[in-house]
């Protein structure tokens, strides 16, 4: 635990999601009871990406809905804001891919994908896509010279395109909402560039080497992801109650301005904005917004921010009547090239067996989400919620003969929801941190940087706030 400052100011936090809310916890923790803190949300609700809403009398989330576990930042802050009672680890379901034209069981063995042996992925690849990856040792040895390449290009040289299309780009589908072509290595899969860099000869024993070793026998592995009984938005919740912001929503901040002491922020939706000085600013907002406030302010930041791309996706929450039978997995991520039987394209690039993945869904009733939407493949986003609905239920029918009513139905979308981590991300962010760094009072946060999943996201919260409460100083009296 930091110790705790005596340096009580105004400080203004941009941006609602979790990483704001995070560094506005943290701020009281450090600045103390005197401190103003302020929250301005563009939109009309907290929580961003954290998003809990009831689905058929039950909580349920509809954007992210779990957590990295073995990531310490997520954990702690549970722990630390007094909701640990509530944290669970999925079931031992597991999870189902649909790759050439059949279902097979996710495999293990694999780094994102990358598969430390031929045996791991034998199920997933035809014939000629397992003696591709079978060779792969014997190609010359990779020299990256520190230099960052599209992970896509990296793998389709050293694998063909079959192991990408068919398994990587569906995990990284998951996470980032778009595919191995167009995102960088250092950035997605550092761990296995910092192998390469150590030397390690091919892809494949780079991953082999990044494996966690058997469990002890008798013993079950460590949880991978994490979430709350009450859906994660009890999270934002909890820190928004404990970190005592006023709480600013439907107000964006249109612009931001030096001053010879601190800052002032231009807010609201009307001709004539409010106009409020902070002693201390932190950024919490995705890249177009960052770069639009930055812009004239650090431009050296914004002219780097301006490259980030996003992409965009939905989530379709379903609860179907009691005693509906779902496939015995968690889920089933989708190819970008599957197809149904008469060779519609599927719409949705995964499903969320809720109900089957955590226990405590399980025992309330039948809940599942699709989710929908590729970077640079809008697809079915550009339908009303009514034709996605449809899309996503003919989906769900061709993938598991469900075709139950739903019960209820919740359509979400995402639109610029998530950064795409491209060739030199973190040549791109350490330009933005650098930039910020060299201006008193003011500290950037969130899933644009050093990763999209809420572990990440709390980390460059923490760091954002060590900045600013080293620097804020005390208000005027």
């Amino acid at each position: 635990m930091t110790e705790r400052l005596d340096k009580p100011g105004r400080v203004a936090v941009i941006g609602g999601g979790i990483s704001g809310l995070a560094a506005a916890y943290r701020l009281r923790v450090l600045l103390g009871d005197a401190a103003t803190i302020t929250v301005f949300e563009a939109t009309g609700e907290l929580g961003g990406k954290l998003r809990t809403l009831e689905v058929g009398g039950r909580r349920l989330d509809v954007g992210a809905e779990a957590f990295l576990a073995r990531r310490p930042e997520a954990i702690g802050l549970i722990n630390e804001v007094g909701l640990a009672g509530e944290l669970v680890h999925p079931t031992r379901a597991r999870s189902r891919l649909r790759a050439g034209g059949r279902q097979v069981g996710l495999p293990g063995g694999t780094v994102m994908g990358v598969p430390g042996s031929v045996e791991a992925v034998a199920d997933v690849l035809s014939e000629r896509g397992r003696a591709l990856v079978a060779a792969e040792a014997d190609l010359p040895a990779i020299s990256l010279d520190g230099k960052d390449v599209a992970l896509g290009e990296l793998l389709r040289a050293r694998f063909g395109d079959e192991l990408v299309d068919r398994l990587v780009d569906p995990l990284l589908g998951g996470v980032y909402a778009g595919g191995a072509d167009g995102l960088g290595l250092r950035a997605t899969v550092p761990a296995l560039a910092s192998a390469l860099d150590r030397g390690v000869d091919s892809v494949t024993a780079a991953a082999a080497a990044l494996l966690p070793a058997a469990p002890p026998p008798g013993s079950s592995p460590a949880p991978v992801f994490g979430t709350l009984t009450g859906g994660l938005g009890g999270l934002v919740d909890r820190l928004a109650e404990l970190a005592r912001p006023e709480v600013r929503l439907a107000a964006p901040v249109r612009a931001l301005r030096r001053l010879p002491a601190g800052w002032r922020l231009e807010v609201g939706q009307a001709v004539v904005a409010e106009v409020t000085d902070f002693d201390a600013v932190v950024l919490a907002v995705p890249a177009p917004a960052a770069r639009k406030l930055l812009d004239g302010v650090v431009p050296r930041a914004a002219e780097a921010l301006a490259e980030i791309q996003l992409a965009s996706m939905a989530v379709v929450a379903l609860a179907l009547p009691p005693g509906t039978e779902l496939p015995d997995a968690s889920g089933v991520l989708i190819g970008a090239g599957e197809q149904h039987a008469d060779g519609t394209p599927f719409a949705a690039k995964a499903f969320t067996f809720s109900s089957r993945k955590w226990a405590h869904l399980g025992a309330d009733g039948v809940f599942l989400r699709g989710s929908v939407g590729r970077f640079g493949e809008p697809g079915a986003l550009n339908g009303d919620d009514d034709e996605l609905v449809r899309l996503v239920r003919a989906d769900l029918a061709e993938l598991t003969g469900v075709t139950a009513e739903p019960l209820d139905v919740r359509v979400t979308r995402w639109g610029g929801g998530l950064p795409q981590y491209g060739v030199g991300h973190l040549d791109l962010v350490e330009r933005v941190e650098r930039a910020v760094d060299d201006v008193p009072g003011l500290a950037i946060t969130g899933a644009l940087l050093h990763g999209v999943g809420i572990p990440a996201c709390i980390a460059t919260a923490d760091a954002a706030v060590a900045k600013i409460a080293s620097t804020t100083p005390a208000p005027a009296r």
